[in-house]
């Protein structure tokens, strides 16, 4: 019977669906292990990335069942936010009926591919049931004070109409569409992320499963700065304006301060100018130029006097308030203290607009000229133009002049964060309603908890240009104020995606409470995530938001783990003709077409295969069906043995019964992949060397003739031991061959065979034997052998293909031995 891996596929996957092979409940006679894949945006079909991530984590999760855990391995969808609706747009499509039509596709693509998921645990984020429990969360943070609502400064992505938190700018473009995005100053939600800015660090060092370039990404975008904080008072006004530097060194340099025209002293000094007209000019045209354009180095530093003066607190002396286009307020306090000998901004900003250059740190073998300078000297040196600092080296200068900065009452030691607070409101109609209430006697008034969901309605079409339908529907947003029962408004806003996923993990935990997002019992016996598994693209979004979640949930008493993933592996991208597969690249291959073509299993291995797990995979039509042609092989080689295997005992001949020189080989060579096939998987996670493995185990299969009852035995033994270890890789043949052969019950149930030590101990040895260094017979002899007996066996089997006598004999013990003639 040929390969028939349509029908074999299907029949299996019945199977597994019908008996309920891969329902897991808590069983605490086992050992727990949750393996788990970030789950997809039902924004399209699946596609090869998607297929690399499910394909390592079905394996790992087969693989540990055969060892003996207890495996929770979900999967859901992440199903609100911008990837749904801006691709429910582009089609015309309403969004609920977009995600639902991709939500059934996807999850019909992972089944085809034999992802051994607990399917009742499935969770859906747009569906009532999850966002209900989405709301509950925020209204928790909201009474801890980790929830607010504030004006500021905020990126706007103008093609998808919505702000954006910061993570979600990438160099200065929105994340989504890639458009460059203007920053607006707005009311908005946001979560107070940066209260556990110092836990987000120092915590990764107690991550020893996670790779260490994200924990580096990671580190780099909370971004800690060890500095001072400065207050310089503004020259006749009650008002002060506050810089954080790292570099107090410097401050006897400063020549001019800088405001981001967002800041909020602007409107203030705005307020209070005699001609307000081209300040106010000025922060238009400034506010609406892209963060790309404002923080590119080589930009044009483009400024405005304000015609106020402030204060330097070291040394009295009055110095200009500028807003300068080049300050953001994503940074520090959105305020600069200007030194243009020390910093290359400031230098190019003072240069064009004819501010003076003081320098105040020397090089240790020389001197600045102001005048001459061509660029700043940021590096360590000598005090100079310090007052009572001159003479000091800067790194001793800086602790000194810190304390004193806090001892004259102007300055105050302290680590800044680069990370800012999560910006979670989206002007945008797929996502989760915000439950808050405005009254105009109340003000903001959370929703009752019973009350919730507050639902998304789902008979309105986003308007024109993406907006959203919400402010316009008073079936919406008209309500009563649940605190004094007067007239109230809805919150139009939804909440960031990013709400959703992170805390889904702990859904799938208990996806069927109906009491609470999770029961405690539950997250206390699955948490934390042993195996995360999933893009690097997420180690500054996701990653750092669910960690978030999981402190903040601990400190509220729901769950008892800080941390949410205890190993993480970020599988590399797959690359076809040179480039990450794209649409735009026209270089994208079609997971339902390798699927249909050559089957699941064949797509499984080839993927598992091309590559190591972390490494990016070249896609390759002829590796492809190099998988296929060695999955042909097994099915053949099985197939013509299965009927005798199947008519013998469940026997297995222990090493030292087995007589046939042969037949010893093969059965080493059994336990010698078991041994490093296991290895492989669950220690090094090289999933690409386990199956290289595999393949030549096979290989001596096919050599090997068995004649005698002895060797039909081993040979059982070989093919029982091969079905159980490629099984994770390619399930369904695998569960095929094992019913063929009679081996028993499910292959999926099975436990993982186990090494036989003694099957590895050598009992012979194959001696290279060279004449002058060139290799010219071989001979294998007992391991106990004497270096005589190998030198005699080896000049035995050379005879007269050694010329002369030899001068010198070399013996490398197990391995050669080198006649110099």
């Amino acid at each position: 019977m040929s390969y028939d891996f349509a029908r074999i596929e299907s029949k299996w996957q019945r199977i597994w669906e019908e008996r309920r092979v891969f329902e897991v409940d808590k069983d605490p006679s086992k050992p727990k292990f949750y393996c788990l894949e970030m789950f997809p945006y039902p924004s399209g079909a699946l596609h090869m990335g998607h297929l690399r991530n499910y394909s390592i984590g079905d394996l790992v999760a087969r693989f540990l069942r055969m060892r003996g855990y207890n495996v929770l391995h979900p999967m859901g969808f992440d199903a609100f936010g911008l990837p749904a609706e801006n691709a429910a747009l582009k089609y015309n499509v309403h969004p609920a009926a977009w995600t639902y039509g991709n939500i059934e596709h996807m999850r019909e693509q992972l089944k085809s591919i034999g992802c051994s998921y607990d399917w009742r645990r499935e969770v859906i984020t747009c569906r009532e049931d999850y966002y209900r429990w989405t709301q509950w969360l925020f209204l928790q943070f909201f009474k801890r004070g980790l929830a607010y609502k504030a004006e500021a400064p905020v990126n706007w992505c103008p093609s998808c109409n919505t702000v954006l938190a910061n993570e979600q700018v990438e160099d200065g473009r929105c994340w989504r569409c890639e458009s460059p995005i203007e920053k607006r100053k707005l009311s908005q939600w946001f979560l107070r992320i940066t209260a556990y800015a110092r836990e987000l660090l120092e915590a990764l060092e107690e991550l020893p499963g996670w790779p260490e370039k994200v924990k580096v990404m990671q580190r780099n975008w909370i971004g800690p700065s060890e500095g001072v904080r400065l207050t310089f008072p503004v020259k006749g006004l009650d008002l002060r304006i506050e810089a954080f530097t790292t570099r107090i060194d410097t401050i006897f340099g400063v020549t001019f301060m800088a405001l981001a025209p967002e800041h909020p002293l602007v409107d203030r000094l705005i307020s209070l100018s005699e001609d307000p007209g081209p300040m106010v000019e000025f922060v238009k045209e400034e506010s609406r130029r892209s963060y790309v354009e404002r923080s590119d180095a080589s930009a044009e530093k483009r400024g405005f006097f304000t015609g106020f003066y402030a204060v330097n607190p070291a040394s009295g002396e009055e110095i200009p308030i500028w807003i300068a286009n080049y300050v953001l307020m994503d940074y520090g306090t959105g305020a600069v203290m200007g030194v243009p000998a020390h910093d290359q901004r400031d230098f190019d900003f003072a240069r064009r607009h004819g501010i003076p250059i003081r320098p105040v740190v020397r090089p240790v073998d020389g001197e600045l000229d102001p005048l001459s300078m061509e660029r700043a000297f940021e590096e360590e040196g000598i005090q100079c133009n310090s007052g009572p600092f001159d003479g000091l080296p800067t790194a001793e200068s800086r602790a000194k002049m810190a304390l004193w900065a806090e001892e004259k009452g102007f300055g105050k030691r302290e680590t800044h964060y680069r990370l800012r607070d999560w910006l979670i409101s989206r002007q945008r109609y797929w996502g989760a309603p915000i439950p808050v209430v405005y009254c105009d006697s109340c003000g903001i008034v959370p929703v009752p908890e019973e009350d919730l969901p507050v639902i998304l309605p789902l008979d309105l079409q986003v308007l024109e240009g993406a907006r959203s339908p919400l402010p316009e529907s008073p079936s919406f947003w008209r309500t009563t104020c649940p605190s004094c029962g007067g007239p109230g408004r809805r919150e139009t806003d939804t909440m960031d995606t990013f709400i959703c996923s992170s805390w889904y993990f702990l859904r799938f935990t208990s996806p069927w409470t109906k009491e609470a997002p999770f029961l405690r019992e539950d997250v206390d016996y699955w948490m934390p995530v042993d195996q995360y598994i999933g893009g690097i693209e997420h180690a500054c979004l996701h990653l750092i938001y669910s960690r978030f979640f999981q402190k903040a949930l601990s400190d509220m008493g729901l769950v008892r783990d800080r941390e949410p993933f205890r190993n993480l592996l970020t599988q590399g991208m797959v690359i076809k003709d040179g480039a990450k597969m794209s649409k735009s690249k026209g270089n994208v291959v079609d997971p339902d077409v390798i699927v249909k073509r050559y089957g699941a299993d064949t797509a499984r291995l080839f993927i598992l295969f091309a590559a190591p797990p972390e490494k990016d995979l070249d896609w390759s039509d002829r590796g492809v069906e190099g998988a296929h042609r060695f999955l042909q092989r097994l099915w053949r080689f099985v197939e013509a043995n299965a009927d005798r295997l199947k008519a013998l005992p469940d026997e297995v001949l222990p090493m030292g019964s087995i007589s046939g020189r042969s037949a010893r080989d093969l059965k080493r060579k059994v336990h010698s992949t078991i041994a490093k096939v296991t290895r492989d998987i669950e220690v090094e996670m090289q999933f690409n060397t386990a199956a290289a493995a595999l393949m030549e185990l096979f290989n001596a299969m096919e050599d090997f003739e068995p004649a005698s009852g002895e060797e039909w035995l081993v040979l059982r033994e070989a093919v029982r031991a091969l079905l159980l270890l490629l099984s994770p890789f390619t399930p369904h043949i695998c569960e095929e061959l094992w019913e063929r052969c009679g081996f028993g019950e499910i292959l999926a149930l099975q436990r993982w065979p186990e090494v036989e030590e003694g099957a590895l101990i050598l009992d012979e040895v194959e001696w290279v034997v060279q004449v002058n260094g060139k290799v010219r017979a071989r001979v294998r002899l007992p391991v106990e052998a004497s270096e005589e007996e190998v030198k005699g066996r080896a000049l035995a089997e050379l005879g007269d293909r050694l010329p002369s006598e030899p001068k010198k004999v070399v013996v490398v013990p197990g391995k050669l031995v080198n006649f110099v003639v």
